[in-house]
């Protein structure tokens, strides 16, 4: 690719521009979302002495534990974690997402051994610096905002990295060592950028789907193109025949073991005298496996069953990003997100050290472009598709065109 020097500056000056403004924010995000990868490390010791107890005897039934759960929970609650092990405690979990607590109950006394409020903890906190920078509404658009940046980032930032005359090694795939320290941040910046150039595409395509104005697009896009969850995956629909009693929680517990599902193994509680038990497995390493059932809450007979290969394809391909962006496909996948989120902590810094070494006194040490360089057709339509695809992105650009326009008209004349 012959590369165009004036074109170069001008992606240079918005790459520049973006990153100082954006660098920050990169930063938050790869130092929460390293920290937020040890969840489990940092979560299982601190919460084993309301998780864990000691098996002595017979277990009292799930019917009863449901009904202690009942009487103690802040809510009521509405699923129920199948144990894996017999000294576990029986979770019962009450509301959803930012909702969500689990209340723990001994199934061999029947004691409650604790409750752990989601909002309440550490990680969640992370999670939520993460995701909304603690501002809540705002803080998420803002975190949308900078991820949009971050794909014009990436792609400006390969187009300045492309050599303008043939292929080094020192330079362009490992940083200069011995010839400063400004060029050896400024090679620390742009090669680390390179190498994990495509990762980080995939990476910011998984968080997306979490976003106020993006997630809700996308969501609208699988409504029109009806290729999200199917309408009984959730069950809201689907009807229970009414009899004179119900089956015990213990039934159903048992028909759900029967399945062999794998991962993490949940009965969703009937909504009413004529909803439905459901049963779903969530195990992010192999989400060809998870599933949907259905049972009828008298006579417990099987309503409907939905595979994941009924759930339409930008569902699974929306949930697959989501489990990699989380680290949840293995030690591997987890390995990896950890690796790049130091890299981009790393690139972020040197990015800045590079500059501050660069900096003259009193100037910002903006790039310039050659008064004679023009917008290309190909360079405005790129730009048009992501304003398109990323909403604020759009809106953005457009303020910042607005003020290119009128910042000459706004300077004083000369008398």
């Amino acid at each position: 690719m012959e590369k165009n020097i004036k074109l170069n500056a001008w992606l240079w000056k918005w790459h520049f521009i973006a990153g100082l403004i954006s660098l920050p924010f990169i930063l938050i995000l790869s130092v929460t979302g390293t920290i937020y990868l040890f969840k489990a490390d940092y979560e299982v010791p601190r919460q084993q002495h309301i998780k864990k107890v000691v098996a002595t005897g017979e277990s009292i039934s799930f019917q009863k534990q449901w009904e202690i759960a009942t009487k103690n929970a802040i809510k009521k609650p509405n699923a129920m974690i199948i144990s894996t092990d017999t000294n576990q405690a029986t979770e019962f979990v009450s509301g959803r997402f930012s909702g969500k607590s689990s209340l723990f109950v001994n199934p061999y006394s029947g004691e409650v051994s604790g409750q752990i409020i989601g909002k309440n903890t550490f990680m969640f906190k992370v999670r939520k610096l993460h995701g909304e920078l603690l501002m809540g509404t705002v803080g998420t658009k803002i975190i949308e905002l900078i991820a949009s940046w971050m794909i014009a980032l990436i792609l400006t930032g390969l187009y300045v990295w492309w050599p303008v005359s043939g292929w080094r090694l020192k330079g362009f795939f490992i940083p200069r060592i011995k010839e400063g320290k400004r060029l050896f941040f400024r090679d620390l910046h742009a090669i680390t950028g390179f190498w994990i150039s495509g990762l980080l595409l995939l990476i910011l395509a998984g968080g997306f789907p979490w976003t106020d104005v993006v997630g809700a697009n996308f969501k609208k896009l699988q409504k029109i193109t009806n290729t999200g969850y199917p309408k009984t995956w959730q069950g809201h629909h689907l009807q229970s025949t009414p009899l004179e009693n119900t089956l015990t929680l213990d039934k159903i517990v048992l028909k759900t073991k029967d399945l062999g599902l794998p991962g993490q193994v949940s009965i969703h509680f009937p909504k009413g005298p004529k909803g439905v038990f459901s049963v779903s497995n969530i195990n992010p390493s192999n989400l060809n496996s998870q599933e949907k059932i259905h049972f009828d809450q008298y006579s417990g007979q099987q309503i409907i069953k939905n595979e994941w290969k009924d759930v339409g394809v930008l569902m699974r391909g929306r949930m697959w990003l989501m489990a990699f962006h989380q680290g949840e496909f293995g030690y591997w996948n987890w390995l990896l997100m950890l690796c790049i989120a130091i890299a981009l902590a790393i690139m972020s810094i040197a990015a800045i050290t590079s500059y501050i070494l660069r900096k003259q006194k009193k100037k910002w040490g903006t790039p310039k472009v050659p008064a004679s360089f023009k917008v290309g057709y190909g360079i405005i339509v790129l730009f048009i598709v992501l304003a398109l695809i990323f909403p604020l992105f759009g809106a953005s650009l457009l303020c910042i065109i607005i003020i290119e326009y009128f910042k000459p008209k706004l300077k004083p004349k000369n008398l």
